[in-house]
């Protein structure tokens, strides 16, 4: 009998015609958009890993409670905060997609911190005022020290843009250690070195009960009056009403935007308590750093990649601490 994988979501047939590709001889998918009640029942039994995108929304009530083989729930994007992930079964590991959009989300990072670093937004709406101001001067990034909050698929794809640009590299992850180069790398519990050494700040780590409002008035008041801060991640991350206070009185410090407080997709509505956007050291962005062309299918191959090494015996990748899961 050959091993399936139950495919909790819909998806067209070149997507699915990726993740058959990408499963190979290992297993076979099992599409629960197509099966009838008791189908999805047995799909979801049998299923030696589930790949997912939201099962609080993709599995109807108590279907949750048949997964009982897998040895794997693998997510397919890297984020993952709004899943309930305490309803899944605490026996079986959980995986995020992480670094599924990584080098997308990187070159948006990079963009974002040269816009900032060069003023191109200010002296274009300052152009558009008839204002010419050549000899105002901008900012090389070369020397300067690159600091990644997260130093996962996206922190790395990030760094080795940054290091090219002859940047130094600090990084924290979970671990205090990476395989990849670093010139500093530490643990969360050394935040305030790599906040007070950062010019540039990528925030690219994950929304959990020990990063939410991780970043408040205190940690910013750490950070250089000039640096450039760039959230790829969560809104959530940052506390909202101490960075707009800090923009407002340290009027060289710039705040590169893409993830926000709350949002459309993950909240149904776009909206923010201050005007962010009024402020001319604020870039923004509607956390579309992963859409281009192609990478929905590079992100399933990335997931259904982290299944097969579950189902060889290897150890998957990005799986959840258990407190991760407590949301």
């Amino acid at each position: 009998m050959i091993d399936t994988v139950a495919v909790t979501f819909n998806l067209h047939p070149p997507q699915r015609a990726v993740i058959a590709d990408a499963l190979g001889t290992a297993a076979r998918p099992a599409w629960l958009s197509d099966l009838d009640d008791a189908g999805r029942v047995a799909a979801l039994r049998d299923a030696v890993a589930i790949l997912a995108r939201d099962t609080g929304k993709d599995l109807r009530p108590n279907e949750v409670r048949h997964i009982q083989s897998a040895r794997l729930i693998q997510f397919i994007t890297a984020g993952i905060d709004f899943v309930p992930l305490n309803a899944l079964p605490a026996g079986i590991p959980v995986a995020s997609n992480g670094g599924a959009y990584a080098e997308p989300m990187a070159e948006h990072g990079l963009a974002m911190v040269l816009a900032a670093s060069k003023r191109l937004l200010i002296e274009h709406a300052a152009l558009a005022r008839g204002e010419f101001n050549q000899h105002t001067r901008n900012r090389t990034l070369a020397g300067k020290v690159c600091g990644i909050l997260g130093f996962g698929g996206i922190g790395v794809a990030t760094a080795r843009l940054m290091r090219a640009l002859g940047m130094r590299i600090h990084a924290i992850n979970r671990r205090g250690r990476s395989d990849e180069p670093t010139d500093w790398i530490g643990s969360v519990s050394e935040l305030d070195l790599l906040l007070r050494a950062a010019d540039v700040l990528i925030v690219s780590t994950p929304l959990t009960p020990a990063t939410k409002d991780l970043i408040g008035g205190r940690e910013l008041g750490l950070m250089k009056p000039d640096a450039i801060l760039v959230n790829l991640a969560r809104g959530e991350i940052i506390q909202e009403a101490p960075l707009f206070a800090h923009l407002q009185t340290h009027p060289g410090f710039s705040a590169c935007i893409d993830a926000w407080w709350i949002e459309p997709v993950r909240h149904g509505a776009f909206r923010m308590d201050y005007p962010f956007l009024s402020l001319p050291n604020v870039i923004g962005s509607p956390h579309n750093s992963a859409s281009v062309p192609g990478m929905t299918e590079a992100a399933l191959r990335r997931a259904v990649g982290n299944i097969r090494r579950a189902l060889t015996g290897e150890a998957p990748h990005y799986v959840l601490a258990p407190e991760e899961r407590m949301n």
